[in-house]
């Protein structure tokens, strides 16, 4: 089981404009891709913020759509949010090392994705948890917003397994996370 976060950016680094929305993504193609279908097929679990969890009720409102999700979701929040009819999601809060472990019990051998929220991966990178980054770069500039991953990670950097380009135009790349002794330490 790996901890990934897989997730699409702005080339100027944000993941969502300064009002949480991902809107600015979906001028590119519905299809997700077949590197998002292969990423999914061995995800069992999702971690999720709780700023992802609200744009989503507010884009399944405004569409129509159901809950994208059949793998049960843990939403970090320190808020009450509304429920989601039939969506196996769980709100959770603190540290997220116990969590982490709560998730892996359920997760079995496939991994676990942590979706939306630099913030909330770079908490899963200060425990010594997060192993993989997907990172689609994709060919606009938001000028602000939320940054990919406010941490500091620079010694050990992480290792560049593959980088492509997609007919839209992204960037593909796949990053193993290193972390150094004293990293390791830290986080466990």
């Amino acid at each position: 089981m790996k901890t990934q976060f897989f997730t699409a950016t702005s080339l100027d680094g944000f993941i969502a404009d300064a009002d949480h929305s991902l809107a600015w993504l979906f001028q590119f193609s519905e299809d997700p891709g077949e590197e998002y279908e292969a990423f999914i097929r061995d995800v069992s679990v999702i971690a999720m913020g709780s700023h992802t969890y609200e744009w989503l009720l507010r884009h399944m409102a405004a569409s129509g759509d159901a809950w994208y999700y059949q793998q049960p979701t843990w939403v970090f929040t320190s808020r009450s949010l509304p429920v989601i009819e039939g969506a196996d999601v769980r709100f959770v809060s603190g540290d997220v090392r116990s969590v982490h472990q709560q998730m892996q019990a359920v997760a079995g051998e496939k991994n676990l994705w942590i979706t939306g929220g630099g913030d909330l991966v770079g908490q899963f990178y200060d425990a010594g948890l997060l192993d993989e980054l997907f990172v689609q770069i994709a060919p606009v500039t938001l000028g602000e917003g939320m940054p990919l991953l406010p941490r500091r990670i620079a010694t050990p950097p992480m290792k560049l397994l593959s980088a492509k380009t997609n007919s839209a135009g992204f960037v593909m790349t796949h990053y193993q996370v290193l972390y150094g002794v004293q990293d390791r330490q830290a986080g466990a």
